[in-house]
């Protein structure tokens, strides 16, 4: 069949209008756990110090009788810190592109901003619970924070083989090490977990959050007796699958499993979120900027730094399996 003789059809025909639907499809993803869920607190410099403090182990205390007093030994504070770390995003629109007709958004320079600021959001979530060296910068360095990765030393289990852990953390308020990874990652397994929960809560901690990538959110859901099948009570009634695992029931206290998408999948973070925080000199807050030309102009900044209060508060699962 062929369509008669000089027939006008949409391929010939010149001024259809286009069809955009005014609407933007967006899954990009924006969840910032760590952030979102980390007490904030107040930095007053570029550098935010503060102090952990240790008592005596339990010991034998059996005192004569009408002895006289002597002074027990005290121990000092130990004294931490980190330097606050600038992120920034900036945006310019043309004055031309504000007054032309957009799809899906009223205003370009209103929708550039949303966006910048969610990926601000995602960078700090990034420096937060990354690898990342702390560093007091310079006239021409950046400053930077040091992520949860340095700062947990003590209560950690490596399931890789292949390379010992070299010791991380901080002493004396500098960090010693990044982490070393295994040349060969192993798969998560319970044992290890339970190992990390159990250390946490030995040396006086209460971790209520285990953060993890989502292999290895996966994996904690098949550890053992997790997916079952529920059986409707009628025919009509639907049925369920039960696979997953919101919260992990230890021997030292019930933990919320969180999923993370930009920490790395190969750490799985053991949490006390009691014991965590961002200290905040200059929260996210817009700056404009000095119009240089037919632009609008205005940064996102934010200055922030990570704040371990006690790492022996927390722990990490290394070198697992993605």
């Amino acid at each position: 069949m062929a369509a008669p003789t000089n027939t006008v059809d949409t391929f010939s025909a010149i001024g259809n209008r286009e069809d955009l639907a005014d609407v933007i499809y967006d899954i990009s993803p924006g969840e910032t756990p760590f952030l979102s869920a980390a007490p904030r607190s107040r930095a007053t410099s570029i550098q935010h110090d503060w102090q952990t403090q240790s008592i005596a182990s339990a010991a034998s205390n059996a005192a004569v009788e009408g002895d006289d007093a002597t002074a027990d030994a005290h121990i000092a504070t130990t004294r931490l810190t980190s330097d606050v770390q600038i992120s920034s995003k900036t945006i310019s629109v043309s004055g031309t592109q504000r007054k032309v007709d957009s799809a899906g958004r009223a205003d370009e320079f209103s929708w550039q901003l949303a966006m910048r600021g969610k990926e601000l959001k995602l960078d700090m979530e990034f420096a937060l619970t990354r690898i990342q060296l702390n560093s007091s910068g310079g006239a021409a360095t950046a400053r930077a924070t040091a992520g949860l990765e340095n700062w947990l030393a003590t209560n950690k289990t490596s399931v890789g083989t292949g390379t010992a852990q070299t010791t991380i953390g901080w002493t004396a308020g500098g960090v010693v090490a990044v982490p070393t990874d295994s040349t060969v990652q192993g798969a998560l397994t319970k044992a290890a977990l339970d190992d990390v929960i159990q250390k946490c809560w030995t040396q006086g901690g209460n971790p209520s959050v285990i953060q993890c990538g989502p292999a290895n959110r996966t994996n904690i859901s098949g550890f053992t007796g997790i997916s079952t099948l529920q059986t409707p009570a009628s025919p009509t009634m639907n049925v369920t699958l039960m696979g997953a695992v919101d919260f992990y029931k230890s021997n030292f206290g019930t933990l919320k499993v969180v999923p993370s998408r930009v920490q790395r999948d190969r750490t799985v973070f053991v949490l006390d979120m009691e014991m965590l925080g961002t200290a905040m000199l200059r929260d996210i807050h817009t700056q404009a900027l000095a119009k240089t030309g037919d632009a609008d102009r205005m940064s996102l900044v934010s200055e922030y730094c990570l704040v371990v209060k006690n790492e022996l508060a927390s722990g990490k699962v290394t070198d697992c399996t993605t």
